[in-house]
């Protein structure tokens, strides 16, 4: 679940936290499944000694750069999160990877469902080549935009949830910016016009910038739910307009907020301010 909102609140949280210049000593994996498609065994031979330069993120992924070079890589997926721990305290159930730190804290992956996944990658850049632009850069212009839209003859939704097309959205963040900007997502993406493109663009860097300010969305209070690296919930749910506002009246016009499904995801819209 956690997007480019939840996962830029996670890299400053761990800025805070001190973890920049810090040294692992020390890595416990209790999954394999978290380091593959390294064994435990080597992936702790591959971090132990390392200094960690500087915390990173790009999509969706946690970039921790490694003095000398290289990096680990961290997909939180559905149900991952980091928090610190310090040397007495054991681990807990769903915890998969526990990071000895030169501080004497831990630095422990916990995901309740296993899909997350911890990788130490020799060139990062390289290893990250296959995503699209960060739509917060300024690189980011509305002419790379219609560039991505009118190249592919795909429907909104999903396209706009290719990684290889704009980085970092998920399903929270694109029902949110089509909504913004009045677009239905069953538009093909070729039929946009400028305009609405410009209006695209606009939505996607605000609903963007709205989740990293109230850090991150957090959907419910169970343990699958996203938390901060501090352990606080994300504010963002007050802010959302139609993702999971199914069967409320929109904000904007009054009709009743619908429920759907394109591209096999659940997808939420207004059918009276994004008509078909």
């Amino acid at each position: 679940m956690p997007e480019l909102p939840e996962v830029e609140t996670v890299a400053q949280g761990l800025r805070d936290a001190g973890l920049e210049g810090t040294g692992i000593v020390g890595a416990e994996v209790f999954n394999p499944r978290t380091v593959f498609p390294s064994t435990p065994d080597t992936f702790v031979r591959e971090v132990c000694g390392r200094t960690i330069l500087a915390v990173k993120r790009r999509a969706k992924y946690l970039v921790l750069r490694f003095e000398g070079g290289g990096a680990l890589l961290i997909h939180l997926r559905m149900t991952g999160r980091l928090y610190f721990a310090d040397g007495q305290t054991l681990p807990a159930v769903h915890d998969r990877l526990r990071l000895r730190l030169s501080d004497g804290r831990r630095l422990v992956f916990h995901d309740t469902r296993r899909f997350g996944r911890c990788r130490v990658a020799a060139d990062p850049e390289r290893d990250l080549a296959h995503l699209g632009p960060e739509p917060l850069e300024d690189s980011f212009t509305v002419g790379v935009l219609e560039a991505a839209l009118h190249g592919r003859q795909r429907l909104l939704k999903p396209l706009l949830l290719d990684q290889a097309v704009v980085a970092g959205l998920g399903n929270i963040y694109v029902d949110e910016s089509l909504w913004e900007a009045r677009l239905n997502p069953r538009r093909s993406s070729e039929t946009l016009k400028r305009a609405e493109i410009r209006r695209l663009h606009a939505a996607i860097r605000c609903v963007l910038q709205r989740g990293i300010a109230a850090q991150g969305t957090t959907l419910g209070n169970g343990q699958t739910n996203f938390y901060s690296v501090a352990g606080r919930r994300g504010e963002n749910l007050e802010n959302l307009r139609v993702f999971r506002q199914d069967g409320k009246a929109c904000p904007r016009c009054g009709a009743t907020i619908l429920r759907c499904v394109v591209g096999q995801r659940g997808t939420h819209l207004c059918p009276r301010c994004q008509p078909e």
